[in-house]
């Protein structure tokens, strides 16, 4: 029997090769760390399928609209996509951004864990990170609101220690980071009291 040929996850762009895309897709994959366009485009089809669903539940009678709505808004909102006070058009108006901030990777540079994204990627890839306890190696895994508070380092990750080399190098920036912006923050509160 042969192996099974996998699906592709992805719809492929219209118009591939339109330059302004290009230099879109381009930022996006560097800002969040992405691997490839093939990453993003996956991405970029769950959004679809959100919309697409917006859609149909918008196109039925107000009976039946009730419940199926309650019940997409709030997978949404359990996925930390949408506000508490979310309707469908507000789902209608998600970006690609709001995907994108709720992959595990950008939730570890967020949380001060790596210094850049791709850090962040190969701490997820080689196992360093765990969500509520359990490893996650997918840097594209979504976050749920409830898993926001459980995003640390793996218990049997030797980052776990705080005296390991790479992890004084993470908190060593994040630190320097925030005492310049208080600093800068006190220096604008001190010119505003001398005017």
């Amino acid at each position: 029997m042969g192996a099974v040929k996998q699906r592709k996850k992805y719809e492929t762009p219209r118009y591939p090769w339109r330059k302004d895309l290009l230099d879109v897709e381009l930022k996006l994959i560097g800002t969040y760390g992405l691997r490839n366009k093939h990453e993003l485009w996956r991405h970029h089809s769950t959004l679809s399928k959100y919309r697409e669903m917006a859609r149909k539940i918008l196109a039925k009678p107000p009976e039946q609209r009730e419940k199926s709505e309650k019940e997409f808004l709030g997978k949404l909102y359990n996925l930390g996509m949408v506000s508490e006070t979310a309707t469908l058009d507000d789902v209608l108006d998600l970006s690609i951004e709001d995907i994108l901030e709720r992959r595990l990777q950008t939730q570890v540079l967020r949380l001060g864990l790596a210094l850049s994204p791709q850090q962040a990627r190969q701490l997820i890839v080689h196992g360093h990170v765990s969500v509520g306890g359990r490893r996650i190696f997918s840097p594209s895994y979504v976050v749920s609101k409830s898993d926001e508070g459980r995003i640390k380092f793996a218990s049997t990750s030797a980052l776990s220690k705080s005296d390991h080399p790479t992890r004084k190098a993470i908190t060593t920036p994040v630190k320097a980071k925030k005492e310049t912006e208080e600093g800068q923050l006190l220096e604008a509160e001190g010119s505003e009291e001398n005017e």
